[in-house]
C-alpha cells in the first residue's frame, strides 16, 4: 500500500514538473530559427543592458528578448523581439522601437533611397506582451514567422 501511495506521489510530481514547461516561447530559438530561414547574419544583442544601450530600453520592462542588428550607418538591419514584463511596459517598449524605426527611415531616405521601399514594408509590431521591431529583407515574411510562434 505504501508503495502504490509513494507510486502515486512520484506520478503526482513528475505530471506537475512537465506542466509548467511549455508556457512561453523561447525568444532565443524563435530567431534562431529565423536565421535559418532567411539566412541573416547579424550581430547578437548578448544582455538587456545591450537593450539599453541600443534603444533606451529600461531591462526591467523586459521579460525575455533576442536581437540581432546590422549598426550600418547608412543601411542598417535589425531584428529586436521582446517580451515585455506586462502590457504598459510592452506599450512603453512598442513607443521606444517606433523611435527608432522612424530613425531608420530616415537614414535609409538620405542615404539608400533604393531600399526605402523595403523598409517602408516593415514595421513595429505589438501583439499583447510580445513587441517587435523587424527591419530587414523579406520583413513582413519574417515578422508572420514571428507572430506564428508567438500563438
Amino acid at each position: 500500500m505504501k508503495r502504490i501511495i509513494a507510486l502515486v506521489i512520484a506520478a503526482v510530481m513528475a505530471v506537475s514538473v512537465f506542466a509548467g514547461c511549455g508556457g512561453g516561447k523561447n525568444l532565443g530559438d524563435v530567431l534562431t530559427s529565423i536565421n535559418s530561414t532567411y539566412n541573416l547574419s547579424l550581430k547578437t544583442l548578448e544582455s538587456k543592458d545591450d537593450l539599453k544601450k541600443y534603444y533606451s530600453i529600461n531591462p526591467d520592462s523586459v521579460k525575455q528578448f533576442a536581437a540581432e542588428i546590422d549598426s550600418n550607418n547608412n543601411a542598417p538591419v535589425e531584428i529586436v523581439l521582446v517580451e515585455a514584463v506586462d502590457d504598459s511596459a510592452a506599450t512603453e517598449i512598442e513607443k521606444v522601437l517606433a523611435g527608432r524605426y522612424n530613425s531608420i527611415i530616415s537614414q535609409y531616405a538620405s542615404y539608400t533611397p533604393d531600399k526605402l521601399e523595403m523598409v517602408k514594408d516593415c514595421k513595429v509590431s505589438k501583439d499583447g506582451n510580445y513587441v517587435s521591431l523587424i527591419v530587414a529583407e523579406n520583413g513582413p515574411e519574417i515578422l508572420k514567422t514571428f507572430q506564428d510562434s508567438i500563438k
